[in-house]
């Protein structure tokens, strides 16, 4: 089950998994947003999954640690 799906907003839970989490663990300073001088850990998806999560499902590009490894 998605977090989604028990009402959850969409963009509530996509930051649970990115920022929360690098908070959580203490470690915000390096990843869990797009800041210069953070982790280029990226990935970009066909839509807007702050209107359908479900985009998530279908991720076009992919950036670890500033390395492209899906194009």
């Amino acid at each position: 089950m998605y977090m989604t799906e028990v009402a959850m907003p969409n963009l509530e839970a996509i930051q649970s998994a990115t920022l929360n989490a690098a908070q959580l663990l203490g470690i915000e300073d390096k990843p869990g947003t797009i800041e210069v001088g953070k982790i280029a850990d990226i990935i970009a998806v066909s839509g807007n999954p702050e209107k359908d999560i479900k985009v998530m499902k279908d991720v076009i590009f992919v950036m670890k640690a500033g390395k492209i490894f899906k194009q």
